[in-house]
This record gives C-alpha cells, structure tokens and sequence, in this order.
C-alpha cells in the first residue's frame, strides 16, 4: 500500500498477499474450493474497482474479509436461485422433541465441559469443531455458517434461502445441538 497525500491506494501485490488468508475463510464457509477461489477472485477484483473507497481505517484484511462476505452472501444467493435448497426435510422437529421433557427440561442433562475456554485457544479444537461441522446436514451447515460464523442477520438469511424464521432457527438449533454432541464426544470426553 503506499500513500498518495491524504488518500491510500492499494496496490495489487498487497491485495495478492491476503489470497491465502481469503482462502481459508471462504474454504470454511463454502467447503468448496472451486467455489471458495471464485469468491476470493472476485473480491479482489472488487478491492481494486473500490480502492479508492478504502479509507484506511481497519486492517486490508479486515476490508478484504468484509468485501468476502459479501461475495460469499452472493453465492448463496445465486445457488437459492438456480437450486432452491429443500429445507424442510430437515426441520422435523421430531428428533429435537425427543431430547426434552414435557416441561421443557432435558431429559438428559448433557454433561459439563470442562474448560471451554481453553479449549478456544488450541488449535486441535478448531480441527475437530470443522470435523463436526463436516459431518452436520448440508442446510443445517449451511444455515448455522451464514448466522453463526458470518454473521448475517435471521431475516436475510430467510430472505436469501427463501425459507421462514422458524426453519431457520430449527436448523440453527439442530446444528447447534449436533455441534455440542460432536465436541461432547471427540473433544470434551476425550483425554486431551
């Protein structure tokens, strides 16, 4: 990046040093590498139209990454279109019912962890929390990446996958709980 006065311009080679980074996060959200490289390709094509609009006030990066979810909210919305996702196959809610009393409660309490906290600091974790995720339904995945890791808003994940608020918490829900059982079992019950 160099400066030109009181404006920044971002040259390509610096753009081109955060491919990788861009990358691994679009990897994780798309699990498609063709997929993932088209959304980096496109978001550093995007950066260099809309350089000038870089003010410098956060991290190249941090801008790259923004621009990222952006692309990769694009594909998803391309996908919705060209093959609507069969949501409700997943939404049956019966297999959650029987998780719970009548009351509400569970009706096996799930166990303790032990120190989840430190857990987040191992990079081991992180292996098997994608392992996990590898192994959720593709629309819980889906869905659960969107709110949870990207951060987009319920209605707009509605709106993009064409399905209702109650589906979408259904699958957020199901991957949760699906993602707690998985770290239950290959990570927190395990001697690590």
């Amino acid at each position: 990046m160099r400066s030109t006065g009181s404006s920044e311009v971002i040259e390509l080679a610096e753009l081109e040093s955060h491919r990788r980074a861009l990358l691994r996060y679009a990897m994780a959200q798309l699990r498609d590498e063709s997929h993932a490289e088209d959304c980096v390709q496109e978001t550093i094509e995007a950066a260099i139209r809309n350089a000038g609009r870089f003010g410098g006030n956060s991290a190249v990066r941090t801008w790259l990454i923004g621009i990222l979810k952006h692309k990769i909210l694009d594909h998803f919305r391309r996908a919705s279109r060209e093959r609507p996702l069969p949501i409700e196959d997943e939404t049956n809610l019966d297999d959650l019912d029987a998780l719970f009393k009548d009351d509400g409660h569970y009706l096996e309490r799930p166990a303790a962890w032990a120190d989840p906290e430190q857990a987040l600091t191992q990079r081991e974790f992180f292996e098997v929390l994608e392992a996990c995720m590898d192994k959720l339904p593709k629309n819980a995945a889906l869905v659960f990446r969107m709110r949870e890791i990207m951060g987009i808003e319920v209605e707009e994940i509605c709106k993009e996958l064409s399905i209702t608020a109650n589906n979408c918490w259904v699958l957020i829900y199901r991957a949760r709980m699906a993602l707690r059982a998985c770290l239950e079992q290959r990570w927190f019950m395990s001697a690590r």
